[in-house]
This record gives C-alpha cells, sequence and structure tokens, in this order.
C-alpha cells in the first residue's frame, strides 16, 4: 500500500492530489489521507463540512481508502501543528494496519513532517506548489514554511515537483528533483459538442473567452476587465475569495456580458467549456505563480479550446514542444493577452486544430503523470482485495 499525504481534501477540487492518488490505486492499493480537521473546520471552510460526516476511515473505490484526520482546534497554529502532525501520522498507521495492508511507499504532498509516519518505507515529498512562496497567500509564517520544506528536501528518498522553476530552485539548494506535471483528462470531454448547455449561461450570441479556476490573488484581474471592456462575452467558472479585488470583481460580473456561475463540480466542466471558445489562464506575475502548473491550461487544449496564458515557466516548458507552440498564446503583459484573446475569438477553427488540441492534450494525461510517479514510488502493479476495516 501507499500512503498518501494529500495536500487537500480528497472530495474537495479534483487537482493534482485527487488525480494521481485515483489513477495509483489501479495499480496498487492507496491509503489517501486528507489535511486534518477539528470540529471548527466547517465554520472556517464550510465546503469541507462533509468531511465530518461519517468514519474517519473510508473506501472510495476498490483500492483506494480515504483518512481524514480529526485533531484539535488551531492544527496549523504554532505548537498545535506539531501535536496534529503527530496525530495525522499515528492516524495514517493505524489505518494501513487495520487494513492488514504492508506500507511500501509514503508520498507527502504537502509541507508537514510526515516522511516518517511508517518507519522502513520508502518517502517521496511531491511538491506541487511553492508554498513558501505563497506564505501570504496562504497564511502561514513564511519562515515556518522554509524550514518544513528544507526538511522535507534533506529527508525524502526522492523529491519530485510540477514545475521547471521549483526543479532549478531545488537544484540551488542542493537537492535533484524530477519534474512531474500536472496533467488533464481529454477523455473527460469527449461529446464535449453535445454537452447539455449550462442552466446558468444564456445562450451567447458570439463566441465567449473563459476562465475556469479559483478567482484570487493569484489572478491578474487587468486581464479579466480588458477582455470584458472590449466587449467580448466572458464566462467565469469557480470560486471567487471575497478578500480578493471585492469592489473590482462586483464591478467585473455586474457587466452584461460577464457571467459568473461560482464553483462547479470537475463533472460539470464539459457543460461550461463547450460554451467557451478561449481559454484563459490569467496568471499574475508573482513568485508562487512560477513555481505553479495551471491544470487549466491543459484542460482548455483538452476541451479543444484555444488558450491564451500568462507566460509562465510551466506555459514556456508546454511550448517547447513544437506544436505546444503553436497552440498555446503565451504573453506577459496584460494588454497582449487581452489582444491575443481577441484574435482567438476572431479565428476559423477547422476540426483539425480541435484534434490537434486535444491530441496534443492526451500527451499530458493524467495516466501517463500517475506511471511516472509510480516509477519513483518503486510501485509495481500488485492489486490486493482490501478487507473492510
Amino acid at each position: 500500500m501507499i500512503i498518501y499525504f494529500g495536500g487537500t481534501a480528497y472530495d474537495g477540487v479534483a487537482g493534482t492530489d485527487r488525480q494521481l492518488a485515483d489513477r495509483l490505486s489501479t495499480m496498487v492499493p492507496v491509503l489517501y489521507v486528507d489535511p486534518p480537521v477539528s470540529f471548527l473546520t466547517p465554520l472556517i471552510r464550510p465546503h469541507l463540512a462533509g468531511a465530518l460526516e461519517g468514519p474517519p476511515l473510508r473506501r472510495e473505490s476498490r483500492d483506494l481508502w480515504r483518512l481524514v484526520p480529526r485533531v484539535p482546534p488551531g492544527a496549523y497554529r504554532p505548537g498545535m501543528s506539531r501535536i496534529a502532525t503527530i496525530r495525522t501520522r499515528r492516524a495514517a498507521r493505524n489505518a494501513a494496519a487495520s487494513l492488514a495492508q504492508r506500507v511500501t511507499a509514503v508520498l507527502v504532498a504537502r509541507y508537514d513532517d510526515l516522511l516518517g509516519a511508517v518507519p522502513g518505507a520508502r518517502t517521496v515529498f511531491y511538491a506541487t506548489d511553492d508554498l513558501v512562496a505563497g506564505a501570504d497567500l496562504i497564511k502561514l509564517p513564511r519562515r515556518r514554511l522554509e524550514a518544513a520544506r528544507d526538511r522535507l528536501l534533506a529527508r525524502a528518498d526522492a523529491v519530485v515537483t510540477v514545475s521547471p522553476h521549483l526543479q532549478d530552485d531545488f537544484r540551488e539548494r542542493g537537492r535533484t528533483a524530477e519534474m512531474i506535471p500536472t496533467g488533464c483528462s481529454p477523455a473527460a470531454y469527449d461529446g464535449i459538442g453535445t454537452a447539455p448547455w449550462p442552466s446558468d449561461v444564456p445562450r451567447l450570441d458570439r463566441p465567449a473567452a473563459g476562465f475556469v479556476g479559483h478567482i484570487n490573488a493569484r489572478i491578474d484581474m487587468d486581464v479579466l476587465e480588458g477582455v470584458a471592456a472590449a466587449g467580448h462575452p466572458l464566462l467565469l467558472v469557480g470560486p471567487h475569495d471575497a478578500t480578493f479585488e471585492p469592489s473590482r470583481f462586483r464591478a467585473l460580473t455586474g457587466r452584461p456580458n460577464v457571467h459568473w456561475t461560482g464553483r462547479k463540480s470537475f463533472a460539470e466542466l464539459p457543460s461550461y467549456m463547450r460554451a467557451i471558445k478561449v481559454g484563459l489562464t490569467p496568471y499574475a506575475s508573482s513568485d508562487f505563480n512560477r513555481g505553479s502548473f495551471p491544470i487549466k491550461t491543459l484542460d482548455y487544449l483538452a476541451a479543444g479550446r484555444a488558450v491564451v496564458a500568462a507566460d509562465l515557466p510551466a506555459t514556456r516548458w508546454l511550448r517547447a514542444d513544437p506544436e505546444g507552440a503553436e497552440l498555446i498564446r503565451a504573453e506577459s503583459a496584460a494588454g497582449d493577452l487581452v489582444r491575443a484573446v481577441g484574435e482567438e475569438l476572431a479565428a476559423d477553427t477547422a476540426p483539425s486544430v480541435v484534434e490537434r488540441r486535444r491530441r496534443f492534450a492526451g500527451l499530458h494525461d493524467w495516466d501517463h503523470r500517475a506511471r511516472e510517479l509510480a516509477e519513483v514510488l518503486d510501485i509495481r502493479e500488485i492489486r490486493e482485495e482490501v478487507p473492510a476495516p
């Protein structure tokens, strides 16, 4: 069994951790461990209220189990964080034992001291974001995150990261890291042309641009405002952080050509992707964004949509492939991104171009990423029926 300490809750946004855990479980049993929760968690993060429902250990699929560690309130405060980590390690170890599984590898995709959860198991630190650079965004002390990162880099048997920027950063810190970027699910968008039109989006009289994801401090509002000001229909799919540019966001969504849907599940995305012609990855220039690898860029391509993206290291990595360079428009300045959106909306799109986008995305699907990660974890395709606890 692999213990996968995810950076997000399993039933939250279907991002890197969940996508990889699901696919690894087709090769070997996986115990996915959520970030710890307390009885106060639903008051702070209402979307995680379901985490406290049901038993802490639950089966999600044949060979995938999810553990939701319960800890006292204040798990991320100094002192309490150590207690929460100890309890999380113990809960994961006990859960694996209750399933009568031998743990061969422990993967940690967050900055907590969890590598030693099972002595003797292979350990992998998977840096899916530069949390040190994002300290202000996630509201945790930078020094504490730096110490946690350095501890994980020093102790892990292997280190993996999603972006070339982080790979270079770790190399400068004396640690070689393998790069396994985020991926996509092209099959999820099969038949997108016949997906039902979303009920909360009006029928549009001309091609629309769209953004899918969290609207927070990572996003360059100048780009979204510029697209809307140019008169293009703009569809925003995802939650808005109430502390991020509240007045500007209200003004933006108050425009008649802007439609905001709020949070949507991954299963609903094909309908919303059908409603757009151009997908936007309008990330602001920041150290945190430079260390990321936006899933949305590949998702747009998987849906056959044109892509206009900020010129991040991840974007340049995808464009290093000649076909990627043709399929992804990359610009640094907000005005240039807005201009590129207009050009892509006006362009004729042949079916062959749509197929090229989807084919390119298929080279970066989650199955491929999971096989790369399985090699790092040194696992083989072993399937064992896991008994109920």
